[in-house]
């Protein structure tokens, strides 16, 4: 009805993209480490939502938006790049702190974790120019509901990649739980992540503008 066709291969195609790893993966393997489980799906629920606008974004035309004017893609990106690269400074400045923490102030700790997922995603063009190459080949071109059709497509995807993001997450957190006792530990954590940001900001900002 919604004009979808080898939705088998379109969701085989999503899962082996989602278990390939990447910066997602290093966001959620970090956080799993730094802050056990809870960190870890917080990253990967925060990836998810930033995903979604990107889906969102391309069933109501906004990514073809971005392809078509250079001077939108280019304020996104120059958005995001900035965005990425204070969050991996912020990162590597940062001290460690050690698991006993107050309730409070771990909640604001996943609450920023889950932020920095959401905005990782949502101001990187990349994203979006992915969503709109990779959802309309499983479309039909004479799809009656086009926009719902992206929409569905786009929900399995981050549906997969958010269990399989879990799924590292648990694992991450139950390896690194003796580890997470340590300060130093930790602060070598902060500055992977804090480089991976920088690297990211870095990337976004040489993006070629469509």
């Amino acid at each position: 009805m919604l004009g979808i066709h080898e939705i088998w291969l379109f969701v085989l195609s999503g899962v082996l993209l989602n278990i390939t790893p990447g910066p997602d993966t290093a966001y959620v393997i970090g956080r799993s480490m730094q802050m056990g489980w809870r960190g870890g799906a917080a990253a990967a629920f925060g990836i998810s939502c930033g995903c979604f606008f990107h889906v969102a974004g391309a069933a109501i035309g906004l990514s073809a938006l971005l392809m078509a004017s250079s001077t939108a893609f280019s304020i996104l990106k120059l958005v995001g790049a900035a965005y990425l690269v204070l969050t991996g400074l912020q990162m590597l400045w940062s001290r460690p702190a050690l698991m006993a923490v107050k309730d409070e102030a771990e909640r604001n700790s996943l609450r920023r974790v889950f932020l920095q997922g959401v905005f990782t995603n949502a101001l990187n063009p990349k994203v979006a120019l992915f969503f709109l190459a990779f959802l309309p080949q499983f479309v039909a071109a004479d799809a009656p509901h086009k926009p719902l059709a992206f929409l569905t497509l786009g929900l399995i995807f981050i549906l997969t990649g958010t269990l399989w993001c879990l799924l590292l997450a648990a694992f991450a957190a139950k390896a690194a739980l003796r580890l997470r006792q340590s300060e130093g530990v930790i602060a070598w954590v902060n500055r992977a992540l804090g480089g991976l940001f920088i690297y990211l900001g870095i990337r976004v900002a040489m993006l070629e503008t469509r």
